[in-house]
């Protein structure tokens, strides 16, 4: 019999069930996907923190002051948790001078955590409704909720973000559809504040063929080197470095569109290692709509969703509910207001779940 059950085999699902079976326990992790990883499989794998917490609350004004701390102080320790299970690192920095953190390879990153977590119970393998233990998990026995969000569900999207959630482009694992957050609210716990908050990235517009290996080649991270407009040529103006505001702009727009014309001279600027002129290109072979001038180049794109930001309200130990913990995109009110790592979060909040449900101190 179990000791704890787990919902959900993404970062923070897998990070609670190794840090239960560290702790000598028998997790149980229900994956209603056939494998593992969820949206960690699809990201860069860069783990992140911001150096500066003050920088951090500035970025992210209305999350849990209390959560954020907790994220700032153990993510180093976490990280290197990690890398002593044998995730392949592949650099210990993050490219940018305001976080730290590092970058791992998110395909050994996954298969690290299922070996240490003991193995995972996929719907496809086990044959069952996952729907069932969670609902009506065993007595006595703790459920950490790690589901991913509701980042793919334009039902949940349309409901709680944007009216035009039927055209925005998911750019998140196919099985985050608020199944954590239905079954959260059903058991006493509360919602988040910030559920109308997603983390958001500009992508090339239909007809771009975009796979699941497309999702970070393809983002389109110049907003601040263009003029950024609506189908309507309404200009908007991207206030911070992350560049996800120019996404959640787009969320609201018509179609969830947006038109970055940029001058023939700002081409070659750099954004991270690519240049403008770089992403511009993949946007176009992807066979995004593309109009090239003489003296400059616009590209059509649409807000791509990656994950909500709002979900179920927890404690400092990742407690949603008497037996009911939450972690991962699972849990709200982190980075409300702002952009943080969903990854570092994930990791942090799924090792404290773990431990909280087992009774250990933090």
């Amino acid at each position: 019999m179990a000791d704890v059950v787990v919902a959900g085999a993404g970062m923070a699902g897998l990070a609670a069930a190794a840090e239960a079976r560290r702790l000598g326990a028998r997790p149980l992790v229900l994956e209603k996907l056939g494998s593992p990883g969820g949206s960690m499989r699809l990201s860069s794998g860069v783990i992140w923190r911001h150096r500066d917490f003050a920088r951090f609350r500035e970025e992210c004004p209305d999350g849990d002051e209390r959560l954020q701390r907790l994220l700032f102080e153990r993510l180093d320790a976490d990280l290197d948790w990690l890398e002593s299970l044998g995730a392949p690192l592949v650099e210990r920095e993050t490219g940018n001078p305001l976080t730290t953190g590092a970058r791992f390879d998110p395909e050994g990153l996954t298969r690290a955590l299922v070996e240490a977590a003991g193995g995972i119970v996929t719907d496809a393998a086990a044959g069952v409704r996952l729907e069932e233990p969670l609902r009506e998990p065993p007595d006595g026995v703790p459920l950490i909720l790690a589901t991913g969000g509701f980042a793919a569900s334009r039902e949940l999207l349309s409901e709680h973000v944007t009216p035009e959630a039927e055209h925005a482009f998911l750019r998140t694992a196919p099985g985050s559809t608020g199944d954590g957050l239905r079954v959260g609210l059903a058991a006493g716990a509360s919602a988040s504040a910030g559920l109308d908050q997603v983390y958001a990235r500009a992508m090339p517009a239909p007809p771009a063929r975009i796979g699941p290996g497309d999702l970070v080649r393809l983002s389109q991270l110049y907003a601040k080197h263009a003029e950024v407009t609506n189908e309507r040529g309404e200009r908007y103006e991207t206030r911070t470095w992350s560049e996800t505001d120019v996404a959640r702009w787009q969320l609201g727009q018509p179609r969830a569109r947006a038109w970055f014309r940029v001058p023939a001279a700002r081409l070659g600027e750099r954004v991270r290692e690519r240049t403008v002129a770089e992403m511009v290109d993949a946007a176009e072979a992807a066979g995004a709509p593309v109009r090239r001038g003489e003296d400059d180049v616009t590209v059509e794109s649409v807000a791509g969703v990656t994950t909500t930001l709002g979900g179920l309200a927890i404690d400092e130990n990742a407690r949603a509910a008497r037996d009911l913990f939450a972690c991962g995109a699972d849990a709200g009110g982190i980075a409300t207001g702002g952009y943080a790592s969903g990854l570092a979060a994930a990791l942090v909040f799924g090792r404290m779940a773990a431990r909280a449900a087992l009774g250990e101190t933090p």
